[in-house]
């Protein structure tokens, strides 16, 4: 199952994950699930992909927007000069993971 996600600090206020459930039920995306990661830290960036291999994207919120930068292989010119990353999308090879904001 794909997985996209949240990352931040707290995500308790957040209602990401009620919203994109709902929207996938409501437009029958199947076999696909959004889901909270609070990381204490970003340094946990690169274990939470690594360990789990269904996700395929994830949305970044405060305070991480702008440490995230330093993790990425790539980012969009926008978000470079806004010194600020929004969303990541990952991909991955047989011994490589890609990390694009």
């Amino acid at each position: 199952m794909k997985q996209y996600g949240l990352i931040g600090l707290p995500l308790t206020h957040s209602f990401s994950e009620k919203y994109f459930a709902e929207k996938f039920r409501i437009e029958k995306i199947s076999d696909v699930e959004y889901l909270n990661f609070p990381l204490q830290s970003i340094m946990e960036l690169m274990s939470l992909v690594i360990n789990n291999l269904e996700i395929c994207g994830l949305n970044v919120t405060i305070p991480y927007k702008e440490q995230v930068i330093p993790f990425l292989d790539d980012i969009d010119p926008e978000a470079n000069e806004a010194g600020a990353v929004n969303t990541i999308t990952i991909s991955r090879s047989k011994n490589k993971i890609f990390l694009k904001g």
